[in-house]
């Protein structure tokens, strides 16, 4: 067997996580899935709640930012949520625990700080950053959620179930009815890019009023870190 560690009891929590939940994890459980005692788990992790933080932590450290600080922060951002869907993709179930627990690790506050330094780059204010920051978390957690089916509501649907909406009283629901097979649909790959290209546009509108508020100098985004480098070397 091999030796007991805390990267081995995370991913047996991960495991555990996926296959039911997060409601059943508890010490006990997992050290009965790795053919352990419980108390010996406390020689690696403080509590279920302390495991719970190691879970989020390396789910956050798993997410692979591959946006280019050359490229414009529209395409940086969205380059920066398709790499949280992704992750959601790969640890569903606890994805939706990381999002449920505060960050506390360097590894959950570094997609915050690439974020936020991405929109300070274009030229954001600092409020402003944050309240769009904000905005698109609050897109990715909703979005994430009925994708990978933890929210009942507009869920997605089994093929069997797929019948439901179009059975509505047309008298009473007559959008609901005519619709019903959109409402269905379930090409998520093209919902998450049409409402993030929707939420992407508004926000680069909402910086263009801003800069045509405060003049001229607020029109031209702030020199990028690569950019400043690679003046410093010219």
């Amino acid at each position: 067997m091999p030796p007991l560690t805390r990267p081995r009891i995370v991913a047996a929590a991960i495991d555990l996580i996926e296959r039911e939940g997060a409601d059943a994890v508890s010490m006990r459980r997992i050290a009965a899935d790795l053919g352990v005692g419980a108390m010996s788990l406390y020689n690696h992790v403080s509590s279920k709640a302390a495991l719970l933080d190691a879970v989020a932590e390396f789910v956050l450290s798993q997410i692979s930012f591959t946006d280019d600080p050359g490229d414009a922060w529209t395409e940086r951002v969205r380059v920066q949520a398709r790499a949280v869907r992704q992750i959601a993709h790969d640890y569903p179930r606890s994805t939706m625990l990381v999002m449920s627990r505060p960050v506390r690790s360097p590894a959950g506050l570094f997609p915050l700080e690439r974020a936020l330094a991405t929109l300070r780059e274009a030229g954001f204010s600092g409020e402003d950053a944050v309240r769009v920051v904000r905005t698109f978390i609050a897109y990715l957690v909703g979005s994430l959620m009925r994708e990978v089916g933890v929210t009942p509501a507009f869920a997605p649907v089994h093929d069997s179930e797929d019948g439901h909406l179009a059975e509505v009283d047309a008298t009473l629901f007559p959008q609901v009815g005519a619709l019903a097979s959109l409402l269905v649909a379930r090409d998520h790959e093209e919902a998450f890019e049409y409402g993030l290209d929707l939420l992407i546009r508004a926000i680069a509108l909402q910086l263009q009023d801003s800069a045509r508020l405060q003049g001229p100098a607020a029109t031209r985004p702030k020199e990028s870190t690569a950019a400043k480098e690679g003046s410093a070397r010219g």
